[in-house]
């Protein structure tokens, strides 16, 4: 008897979802490969920068869990936050609309 991956599992539910509930799944995939991305690239920039989440946190006047929440993409950055880690770590914050790939 063949094993059901998780892969699998997705497939299935996936082509049980309404096109309303696909564009609603799509949509939220993007906002957390998103939140990903930027926790990687905050975590990098600070890791490049020397210093530590707590460290950080000082600089921004946060919490060394709000850094580590940040970095692990467990939290959509606002603009706000992302322009107090750029202050802090001396860098400037670019922003990126293209279309769609």
């Amino acid at each position: 008897m063949a094993r059901t991956t998780i892969d699998d599992l997705k497939a299935r539910r996936l082509g049980q979802m309404s096109e309303a509930e696909l564009a609603e799944f799509d949509a939220t995939y993007a906002a957390t490969k998103l939140a990903l991305e930027v926790g990687e690239q905050v975590r990098d920039a600070r890791e490049a920068a020397g210093l530590t989440q707590r460290e950080l946190a000082s600089r921004m006047g946060t919490s060394q869990a709000a850094i580590a929440r940040l970095e692990a993409g467990g939290v959509g950055a606002t603009l706000t936050t992302l322009q107090k880690v750029a202050t802090a770590l001396n860098l400037e914050v670019a922003v990126l609309l293209r279309p769609a790939s």
